[in-house]
């Protein structure tokens, strides 16, 4: 695996960004807009995953990294439960909600992949460089 110089560079980012992006466009829009609650939680549990992934980075140690990735796992089952309400209340098609599932297990699955890794390799992270 690469070494990263920024979360920028990290392809989870970058579908969590997309994720969220696709989230908050249909969410402005339709029934799911209107439901202020459900609405809101989602969007949080989509800026969760991406920030999780930022923060973790930034914190330069692997171990720290590891926990901020969890978290953001997390947010990713979060965000498929919630598309389930959705879905359940007829607030999302099923083919939207099928492609949106699909998203955010991919990305649960990268995130699961990149903590592997952490695991076993011997990397500790900026922060441990003298």
């Amino acid at each position: 695996m690469a070494t990263f110089r920024s979360f920028e560079e990290l392809d989870i980012w970058h579908k969590a960004r997309e994720l969220t992006r696709k989230i908050y466009d249909l969410s402005n829009k339709g029934l799911l807009g209107k439901h202020f609650a459900l609405r809101d939680q989602i969007r949080r549990a989509c800026i969760s995953i991406m920030a999780n992934i930022a923060e973790g980075f930034e914190r330069s140690g692997t171990g720290e990294f590891l926990q901020f990735l969890a978290m953001a796992k997390g947010s990713a089952g979060e965000v498929r439960s919630l598309l389930y309400i959705a879905l359940d209340q007829g607030y999302l098609e099923q083919e939207t909600f099928d492609q949106l599932s699909a998203q955010t297990g991919e990305i649960g699955r990268m995130i699961g992949s990149l903590m592997n890794y952490l695991k076993k390799s011997k990397i500790r992270g900026a922060k441990y460089k003298t």
